[in-house]
């Protein structure tokens, strides 16, 4: 669910695209956060912690902490609140610490 109209704020979300998370196509936008995408699309869950391995959401949604690392094109520890989406995108959800990929 995203907010379509604001007393005060005035939202620019730019181009609609389409970018993959865990294999599943998602919608979202050019000047929004990858959270903030998927969290409309219903994604609350965004990964695991390292030692215990219990569900990670948004936290801080300003890149202080690492409650949304993910792995996104092949990237580990990508802080996806302050990443914005782009056209073709692969995300993934990020169980422990990432895995490099050579």
């Amino acid at each position: 669910m995203r907010i379509e109209e604001h007393p005060i704020l005035d939202f620019d979300r730019g181009e609609k695209i389409t970018f993959f998370y865990n294999g599943q196509e998602v919608e979202g936008y050019t000047n929004e956060t990858i959270v903030a995408a998927l969290h409309a699309a219903g994604v609350r869950k965004l990964g695991a912690s390292p030692e215990l391995h219990r569900p990670r959401g948004l936290f801080c949604a300003i890149g202080n902490c690492s409650s949304c690392f993910m792995t996104v094109d092949d990237e580990p520890n990508v802080r996806v609140c302050v990443v914005k989406c782009k056209q073709g995108m692969r995300v993934e959800e990020q169980n422990g610490r990432g895995v490099v990929r050579v």
